[in-house]
């Protein structure tokens, strides 16, 4: 009985996602409605509380598949809670991505929650649990685009049709970022499996410095630009324009100041 009620306890949502998911919710009905008295603050909070909700279904992604290939010692960690607070990292795995929202319109990767990967057999399951993280942004971005490509946006506030496809940006980098083969993002841990054992060693002291790495690279104007056009050619061929990411980025930074442009948008 006891270790019945453990594992059930292990596995109940926290309340924290449940507030988290709360903010979403209400904060979404606001940009929706036009309730808020500033809708650039309505649209803040919806957009960076999505994100959050985001990044705890891909930890909860991981640590639910790494529990199903073998590692039983995840529940114990709290990691079936959807509790951010429960992560190895909380500054890593919500604080840096968030603050790389505001700042860049980015959606970087975050992480981790630790797997004991000793108890898990198979490389095709390891493959797997890296990749369920990323795989999860891919489903948020297919949710958030959804409205898009099914033409589905008649009578939608422009608020939130901007806020939904700033949010779809996010979710599409974050996919591409956590898919490149580098050491110490997920694209990596899909591929690590299947590499010899003497080049993983040899990889292996780069992990920490992977995704300093790449957002050095992302600041470089020729990477910058490249890496963008990709992300505008995913969201077009999803129905998504440059207009509507560049009005929701701009209604999210409302402290910059109301943009005209796209206040007279039809």
């Amino acid at each position: 009985m006891t270790t019945a009620t453990t594992r059930h306890s292990e596995r109940r949502i926290s309340p924290v996602f449940v507030g988290i998911v709360a903010v979403t919710a209400v904060t979404g009905w606001a940009t929706w409605t036009g309730f808020a008295e500033q809708p650039g603050v309505a649209v803040f909070l919806f957009v960076t509380a999505a994100w959050i909700v985001s990044l705890c279904l891909h930890e909860y992604a991981h640590a639910r598949t790494a529990l199903h290939s073998g590692d039983i010692s995840i529940g114990a960690k709290g990691y079936l809670t959807l509790n951010p607070l429960k992560y190895t990292h909380a500054l890593l795995s919500i604080v840096l991505p968030v603050i790389f929202v505001i700042m860049g319109g980015i959606g970087l990767p975050g992480g981790a929650v630790f797997i004991e990967r000793n108890r898990i057999q198979g490389r095709w399951k390891h493959s797997l649990i890296s990749a369920a993280g990323p795989l999860t942004n891919v489903l948020f971005a297919v949710v958030c685009t959804a409205p898009f490509w099914l033409d589905a946006l008649d009578g939608v506030p422009n608020d939130f049709r901007f806020a939904l496809a700033f949010l779809a940006l996010l979710q599409v980098t974050a996919a591409l970022l956590n898919f490149l083969p580098v050491p110490g993002l997920d694209g990596y841990g899909v591929i690590e499996p299947w590499l010899s054992y003497s080049i993983r060693r040899q990889v292996e002291p780069f992990a920490p410095f992977g995704l300093l790495f790449v957002f050095a690279l992302l600041w470089l104007p020729a990477v910058n630009g490249v890496f963008f056009d990709v992300i505008d050619t995913i969201l077009k061929s999803l129905g998504i324009s440059d207009f509507e990411t560049y009005c929701g980025q701009a209604l999210y930074r409302f402290w910059q100041g109301s943009n005209e442009f796209c206040s007279a948008a039809p």
